[in-house]
């Protein structure tokens, strides 16, 4: 096996490993959300646009 064949090798678990990670964090945010109630959902996302700096209203 050359240099080559094990740095691209690495290279493509690195990015599958990424894609699963990516994948699971997905998975747990529309999991989170779709359990929480929508009034706490609602609470959080206006705090944070005035965190932020965005007006809403």
């Amino acid at each position: 096996m050359n240099a080559t064949s094990t740095l691209a090798s690495g290279s493509r678990t690195g990015l599958l490993g990424a894609g699963i990670f990516a994948a699971l964090i997905g998975v747990g945010i529309v999991t989170l959300t779709g359990h929480v109630q929508a009034s706490a959902l609602h609470d959080a996302a206006h705090d944070v646009r005035h965190a932020t700096g965005f007006p809403c209203h």
